[in-house]
């Protein structure tokens, strides 16, 4: 009987995974299409239905998947990783459609965070492990709100405007907070080893 329920547990875990890891597959397949709509743009304006519907369902898997993958034991540090490059590579598609209409300003929701990442391999204090933080959360949730909103075509442009305007500046000021927050903590962290140098030394 107990071989029973350790053979279904694990058969229940297997299955488990391969379902969170075919929700990954689909939004890394949405985003695919999505890529591929903007990508032609640059000739032809792309079906609008169809872009916001795939961005849109992107969108809310990408919500979910993380919290579903947390919920039932299945997130690896592996998956976290595609996951967030997934994402990351979405808003910079996302970000080269609505510079289109808006400007080359917009890129820079979605090149920030590959320049915070190129910027680490220079100052590697960047790379230190931040605390959680439902705000910095909410600011990268919304730029794939935002910028959707904008390419969408149902506003007015000033109105569009203002959206990207607001994603990009809160987007700036929770890089800023965390860069800064890196940047106390590795000199706290210096100051530290110097005095255990020095406790060492004398």
């Amino acid at each position: 009987m107990a071989l029973n329920n350790t053979y279904d547990a694990r058969l229940v875990q297997q299955e488990t995974a391969v379902g969170a890891g075919l929700q990954i597959l689909l939004l890394a397949t949405l985003v695919g299409g999505v890529t591929a709509l903007v990508a032609d743009s640059f000739q032809s304006s792309p079906p609008v239905t169809l872009f916001v519907g795939l961005t849109a369902v992107a969108l809310i898997l990408d919500g979910v998947d993380g919290k579903v993958a947390r919920r039932t034991g299945t997130s690896t540090p592996l998956g976290a990783r595609f996951d967030m490059e997934v994402d990351a590579f979405l808003i910079l598609v996302l970000s080269v459609y609505v510079s289109m209409a808006h400007g080359p300003w917009v890129l820079l929701i979605g090149g920030m965070r590959y320049a915070f990442v190129a910027a680490a391999r220079v100052w590697p204090w960047l790379n230190a492990p931040l605390p959680p933080s439902t705000a910095r959360k909410t600011v990268a949730a919304l730029q794939g709100v935002f910028l959707l909103l904008a390419a969408s075509g149902l506003l007015p442009y000033a109105l569009e405007f203002g959206v990207v305007a607001t994603a990009l500046g809160a987007l700036v000021w929770s890089f800023g907070r965390d860069i800064l927050w890196l940047l106390r903590t590795s000199r706290i962290e210096e100051v530290l080893l110097e005095d255990v140098r020095e406790l060492v030394a004398g």
